[in-house]
């Protein structure tokens, strides 16, 4: 498939901009405190994105270690069952050993 340099820029440019939304993501998710957590929705105000969006980037977390993806929960306070690291009971037991959860 032949991409014409508009369709290449086009491309470009979107690619710029998601890694930008991301980067705003993960720097907001590093701000959780341990013990602490935030809902999608929230993280997602910070940013100006859709709770969709930041859970798309944290399923793509580059970096977990740094990245605490743990910490971001639905907004009834319910796990992710495709927690990228693990499933629901991996995001469970990080918080409970956070004493987020009782």
């Amino acid at each position: 498939m032949y991409l014409n340099y508009s369709t290449m820029y086009t491309l470009f440019g979107f690619f710029f901009k998601v890694m930008s939304v991301f980067k705003k993501i993960y720097s907001e998710v590093k701000k959780i405190k341990k013990g602490k957590t935030k809902t999608y929705g929230e993280i997602a105000k910070l940013v100006n994105t859709t709770p969709r969006v930041v859970g798309f980037a944290l399923h793509k977390n580059p970096d977990p270690k740094n990245i605490p993806c743990h910490r971001v929960i639905f907004k009834d306070g319910s796990l992710s069952n495709s927690f990228a690291f693990g499933g629901r009971k991996a995001q469970e037991k990080k918080l409970r050993d956070e004493k987020e959860l009782k």
